[in-house]
């Protein structure tokens, strides 16, 4: 039932969206200011997204295909495509309102935003504890077969990839138009592309490693491979050696045994400097940026090993991606607020030019909208071939957009396979994505 998951994935999309309207709107009750781009993209993505794509795939094949199999599911499906239906004019009324909040009717605006917020998660609330329960007893495996190839047409003019990218897009423009509160607080959008296609050889190659701080034993053994241009997925709980993991691959954690082969050489007694040059570069846990120094100057720390004829070109490419860091680049990095710190770390670690990305915990105390905007980029950088292993405790979201992924539990892998592969392990979903 890959439409369910599909389906559910962007339930949990939209109430993040709704939980970010209401602190918004709490904010300007508060004697926030009003930012009309952000709303503004805000309801261009509901327009595009929801309007477009999530509400027809649902009218015309799940609730199409439910109505033949029974009919007790009708009067549920009446209310639902009603809502469907008033979607759009919703849409208007509240374009409208944030039009008159521009005049000074802000209290207006914020109730509006609100009853739509309430709607929205209501709506939400009935798919899910009413809908798909019914349509899991009744649909038949011809049915499924048929809303999943749906769902799962990426050549398709209003749901495949080139639709999806554009989705992307416009939710990065509502992440960095976002108050910094609850987004990156960029006065200009960004910029996401695709890009192109990765080669398939081994770019990685660990056996056997093991680590310890002292006598214990944190890494016991793990063999991990990741082809070039792959984005795999390091899931587990806290403690479970996921960060030691990555510390051994970049160097600055000692190794006991086993070997790590880099880009068809043997690194596993190679200084972390010469690793950083040879293409590992790392964005750690708690992204670590150097608080005293501008912006600027921790983006460029990311560039030390590269020629400085590069780094001025660089840097503008970073700052198209993160237009927040460009506005403040003089400030001291420690001013900025934690999503954005989340960027800067980023952005510091791809000034290497890394062949290989280390991302760990990227996603680690960020607000729910900047989660999204943290594997929107990891998705941008995956579609230009950029090889990344992504450490995660938000196993749902690291496996959805992975090419592949490994389970680590007390400094052991557990299980690997595709990331939907072990989206679908019951083993997985019960331990780690809390279903």
């Amino acid at each position: 039932m890959q439409a369910i998951q599909i389906i559910q994935a962007e339930h949990s999309k939209l109430w993040r969206l709704a939980t970010t309207i209401n602190t918004v709107a709490d904010e300007i009750d508060s004697g926030g200011a009003l930012t009309p781009e952000f709303f503004e993209a805000v309801f261009n993505y509901i327009e595009t997204f929801v309007d477009r794509s999530h509400h027809p795939r649902e009218d015309d094949f799940l609730f199409r295909l439910l109505r033949q199999r029974t009919d007790q599911a009708n009067p549920l499906l009446d209310q639902l495509q009603s809502e469907h239906r008033s979607g759009p004019d919703t849409l208007r009324s509240l374009r409208q309102s944030l039009g008159q909040a521009r005049q000074g009717e802000l209290g207006q605006f914020t109730v509006a935003l609100r009853a739509y917020t309430q709607g929205l998660k209501q709506h939400i609330r009935t798919e899910e504890r009413e809908l798909i329960p019914l349509a899991k007893e009744a649909l038949t495996a011809d049915d499924w077969h048929e809303i999943n190839r749906a769902f799962l047409d990426n050549q398709d003019p209003l749901f495949g990839e080139h639709v999806k990218e554009e989705f992307r897009a416009l939710y990065h423009r509502i992440a960095t138009l976002a108050p910094e509160s609850v987004g990156l607080g960029g006065l200009s959008s960004g910029e996401l592309k695709p890009g192109t296609a990765p080669r398939v050889d081994f770019l990685l190659k660990v056996t056997g490693l093991q680590s310890s701080y002292g006598r214990i034993k944190a890494l016991k053994g793990i063999d991990f491979e990741v082809r070039r241009g792959e984005t795999v997925a390091l899931v587990g709980a806290n403690g479970a050696g996921k960060t030691t993991f990555l510390r051994a691959l970049s160097g600055v954690q000692p190794t006991d045994g086993g070997s790590i082969h880099f880009d068809g050489r043997d690194i596993s007694k190679l200084r972390s400097d010469l690793r950083m040059r040879g293409g590992i570069c790392q964005c750690p846990e708690g992204r670590q940026v150097f608080g005293p120094l501008s912006i600027d100057d921790n983006l460029r720390l990311g560039a030390y090993t590269q020629p400085k004829s590069q780094v001025a070109g660089d840097l503008e490419k970073i700052f198209s991606m993160f237009p927040i860091l460009k506005e403040k680049r003089r400030l001291p990095a420690g001013t900025l607020s934690g999503g954005q710190q989340q960027m800067l770390a980023i952005g510091r670690a791809l000034m290497g030019r890394p062949k290989l990305l280390l991302l760990d915990e990227p996603s680690m105390g960020l607000a729910p909208l900047l989660v999204e905007e943290v594997f929107n980029v990891v998705k941008t950088l995956k579609s230009e071939g950029m090889t990344i292993i992504l450490a995660e405790q938000n196993a749902f979201a690291a496996l959805a957009i992975a090419d592949r992924g490994y389970v680590m539990e007390t400094g052991t892998i557990t299980l690997s396979g595709t990331g939907q592969e072990l989206i679908s392990n019951e083993q997985v979903r019960a331990a780690y994505l809390g279903m």
